[in-house]
């Protein structure tokens, strides 16, 4: 597993007091936003489906930095055990702040072989979980005096690629979700941002899939793989108060590999 830092800059401990759910925060991309939120103060929800011990052990890494950190498991598809997630985080730290909507699933198909239910599963997790955690969250955002939601997006929804059109649609849902919700809660303190990673190095779960397919074999114009200290840095950005000016933005860290 890659090491991933949390960053201790001029504005370290910025975030003392608040309380950020990332869901599936145990490997990869999750991992490092949860030690980075982490140390700027934040308290830490980590999330998984399954994986109790991945989850205990991102929550150990950040209470021996002296950080504060809790487990839960939740299916984000399930709207019961979403609710029970988002209970149980106001029952532990009394607020929410900070939600990062990054569970998925990708697994490819071809599209003459894509089954509803392969189109369903995906659907109601990368999507449906953003929606249900959004929705049970927000009110105590607004409770707590605002608070930033970030959709983890997916570069293929830009580019598009083989086998992936179920991922694809998903991930490009999650772009217009953004924008809804950064209009309707901006007004009550809200930001509402979609941060896309393009191709990011490091040892991949069975459900991340291949590396996303570059169509006519570009590469990014910087010539490496991320970094997922990178993808962190730019959500730790936009949770910071110095970044609550900014809302309604898909906002790319891809080396260069899409310009909007």
């Amino acid at each position: 597993m890659a090491e991933a830092s949390s960053p201790r800059t001029d504005e370290a401990g910025q975030l003392e007091g608040k309380v950020a759910l990332i869901t599936g925060s145990v490997r990869r991309n999750g991992r490092a936003m949860a030690l980075a939120l982490a140390g700027d103060g934040a308290a830490i929800v980590v999330h998984a489906k399954n994986s109790a011990d991945e989850a205990k052990a991102v929550a150990k890494e950040i209470e021996d930095r002296g950080g504060r950190a809790m487990v839960h498991l939740a299916d984000v598809a399930d709207e019961a055990a979403v609710q029970g997630m988002i209970d149980a985080v106001i029952a532990n730290f009394g607020r929410l702040d900070i939600l990062i909507n990054n569970a998925a699933n990708r697994n490819q198909v071809p599209f003459a072989e894509l089954t509803i239910e392969n189109w369903n599963e995906v659907m109601s997790v990368i999507l449906g979980g953003a929606f249900l955690c959004s929705r049970a969250a927000i009110p105590h955002m607004i409770a707590g005096g605002g608070g930033a939601i970030i959709n983890i997006g997916g570069l293929t929804a830009h580019t598009g690629a083989h086998d992936r059109a179920h991922v694809i649609t998903a991930k490009a849902g999650l772009v217009g979700l953004t924008k809804a919700l950064a209009v309707e809660f901006g007004a009550k303190g809200i930001t509402v941002n979609c941060v896309v990673p393009g191709q990011i190095g490091g040892a991949r779960s069975a459900t991340s899939g291949d590396p996303a397919p570059k169509p006519g074999g570009e590469a990014n114009v910087v010539g490496r793989m991320g970094k997922f200290e990178e993808v962190a840095a730019m959500v730790r950005t936009l949770c910071l108060p110095t970044g609550r000016y900014i809302t309604g933005q898909t906002i790319h860290v891809s080396g260069g590999r899409f310009m909007p």
